[in-house]
């Protein structure tokens, strides 16, 4: 494991999909790909195969509940206080403004539309 990222997918639980959907693509300006495994319904990032990075989805499935405790999944972003006003115009709301961590950027954290806390980076 030497050679790679840790992180190979993220799950984001939610209760409601359609809203979850919504404030995804309203915050972050990307389309949401919706899919249905078996008894799961996801709504997967936007992904490049063979990238750096890892995907991800927004999932509603038993078991999964959205939550503010827990793992964290930071997203990558170019402008964290562009990205935090539009979190909070899509319903969202800033938890930890953006932060400083020295060489290593600036990160940010934000409550989604389904009552998880999910983290944003920028290098700058």
């Amino acid at each position: 494991m030497a050679d790679i990222n840790a992180a190979t997918w993220f799950e984001i639980p939610v209760t409601d999909m359609a809203r979850a959907v919504r404030f995804y693509t309203k915050a972050f300006g990307i389309e949401l790909h919706e899919v249905t495994m078996g008894p799961s319904k996801m709504a997967w990032f936007p992904m490049a195969p063979n990238a750096p990075g890892s995907g991800g989805t927004l999932i509603h499935d038993e078991g999964y509940v959205p939550s503010r405790e827990g793992s964290l999944v930071y997203l990558a972003v170019d402008d964290i206080d562009g990205t935090l006003a539009r979190v909070t115009e899509a319903g969202g709301r800033t938890l930890l403004p953006k932060t400083n961590i020295g060489e290593h950027g600036n990160i940010a954290h934000f409550e989604d539309s389904e009552g998880n806390r999910v983290a944003l980076h920028s290098p700058r």
